[in-house]
C-alpha cells in the first residue's frame, strides 16, 4: 500500500493521518520549509525543524501548535516513522522521510544539492519512492559553482562603487537574501529590506550565527547605502522605492537568470543565475542517490523531466500541485514595510 497519495488538499499520509506541506487545512501538516507555496496557514499543528518554527511564526502567527524536530530525528505517528533529512534549499529546509512496514518514502520539498555556506547541506536518503520538485528540470539549467557567481556580483558591485551607482540585488526575503548576506560579508556594508532583517533576527535568535546587516529605516541615508550592498525582496524590484535611491543599479538574483527570455524582473540592469533549487545535474544526481523505485515529479517541468527520467530506466510520474509560488507571502509582507526614504537628501 502506498504511503502517500495526492489529494486535493495535498500530499497524505493515509496511515499516519497527516498531510505533507498541505494546501489546505488540515489536523497535522508536516512541513518541509518556510516558503510561502509549502506553508499555509489554518492547521491545527504543524512539525518542522527547529530552524522552520522562527519563519512559521513570523509568517503564520505566533498562536501556532508547533512541534519541531532535529535532522536525523524520528517520532512515530500513528506508526509511521517520520524523521527529517536537510534538503540544502534553505535554512531549516527538510526532506521528509516516511517509514512504515518496511516501506519508504521521501518527500523533498525543494532542494538543490550545491552546499551554500549557511544552509545544512543536501542529503540524499535511500527510500522505496521519493518526491522531487522539478524547478529547472531542463538540460539548459546548469548551474556555475557559487564561488563563480559570487564574485561575479561582487565585480559589479565594484563597479557601481566607481560610478558613484546603489547596488541593489534583488533576492527572496528567505534563503537567498541570507545566502548572500554570508557570501558578501565583509566586502561592503550591507542594508537589509525589513522583511529580510525580521528574518535574520528569528534566525539569529535561533542560534544561526548570520553576519551583521543593517536595517533599513526611514532615518537611512541614502548616501551610505549608495557606497554599501542593498537587498531588497522581489516585490520592490521595479517599484518607486529603489528609483528613489542614488543611481540605482539592480541585479536579480535567480536561477532564471540563465536564460534572458525567461528574466523574471526584466527591468532588472544586471541577472546572475544564483539558485536555491536544483539543477538539471543536480536533480539527476539527488534522484539516482535514492535508488527508488518510484519518482513523483512535482512543480516546474514536471512533463519533460518525468519523461526523461522513464526514458533512462527511473519509473516517473508527474503529479500536479500548487507549489512553485515562493514569492506570495513576500509581497503582503513588502506592502506593509516598505521604509519610506522619499524625503531623505
Amino acid at each position: 500500500m502506498a504511503l502517500i497519495n495526492f489529494t486535493s488538499k495535498g500530499i497524505y499520509c493515509k496511515q499516519g493521518d497527516f498531510y505533507i506541506d498541505p494546501w489546505k487545512p488540515v489536523k497535522l501538516a508536516v512541513t518541509t520549509h518556510g516558503h510561502a507555496d509549502h506553508v499555509k496557514w489554518g492547521n491545527d499543528a504543524y512539525l518542522c525543524h527547529e530552524l522552520t518554527k522562527p519563519i512559521l511564526h513570523r509568517r503564520l502567527g505566533v498562536d501556532l501548535k508547533i512541534q519541531t524536530l532535529r535532522y536525523n530525528e524520528e517520532i512515530s505517528i500513528n506508526g509511521v516513522k517520520v524523521s527529517l533529512f536537510p534538503a540544502g534549499h534553505v535554512i531549516g529546509s527538510s526532506q521528509i522521510r516516511l517509514e512504515y512496514k518496511g516501506e519508504i518514502c521521501v518527500v523533498s520539498g525543494d532542494y538543490k544539492v550545491e552546499y551554500d555556506g549557511i544552509s545544512t547541506a543536501f542529503e540524499p536518503v535511500k527510500c522505496h519512492s521519493f518526491v522531487s520538485e522539478s524547478t529547472f528540470g531542463l538540460p539548459i539549467y546548469k548551474w556555475q559553482p557559487q564561488e563563480v557567481v559570487l564574485s561575479g556580483i561582487k565585480d559589479w558591485i565594484s563597479d557601481n562603487h566607481d560610478k558613484k551607482k546603489t547596488s541593489v540585488l534583488v533576492a527572496y526575503s528567505l534563503g537567498k537574501a541570507q545566502r548572500l548576506i554570508n557570501g558578501l560579508a565583509g566586502y561592503s556594508d550591507i542594508y537589509v529590506h525589513n522583511s529580510i532583517a525580521n528574518l535574520n533576527e528569528g534566525f539569529i535568535n535561533a542560534g544561526v550565527n548570520l553576519p551583521e546587516t543593517i536595517r533599513i529605516t526611514a532615518d537611512t541615508k541614502k548616501d551610505d547605502m549608495q557606497k554599501g550592498i542593498v537587498i531588497v525582496p522581489p516585490a520592490l524590484a521595479e517599484g518607486r522605492w529603489i528609483k528613489n535611491l542614488i543611481n540605482p543599479a539592480t541585479g536579480a538574483c535567480s536561477g532564471w537568470m540563465q536564460v534572458r527570455a525567461g528574466r523574471r524582473w526584466r527591468s532588472a540592469d544586471a541577472g546572475f543565475a544564483l539558485s536555491d533549487h536544483a539543477d538539471w545535474p543536480g536533480l539527476l544526481s539527488a534522484i539516482k542517490a535514492t535508488e527508488a523505485e518510484k519518482v513523483y515529479i512535482t512543480h516546474g517541468f514536471t512533463a519533460t523531466f518525468s519523461k526523461y527520467l522513464n526514458e533512462i530506466g527511473i519509473a516517473a510520474e508527474e503529479v500536479k500541485t500548487q507549489y512553485g509560488n515562493e514569492n506570495d507571502e513576500e509581497v503582503l509582507e513588502t506592502a506593509s514595510e516598505e521604509p519610506k526614504i522619499e524625503s531623505q537628501s
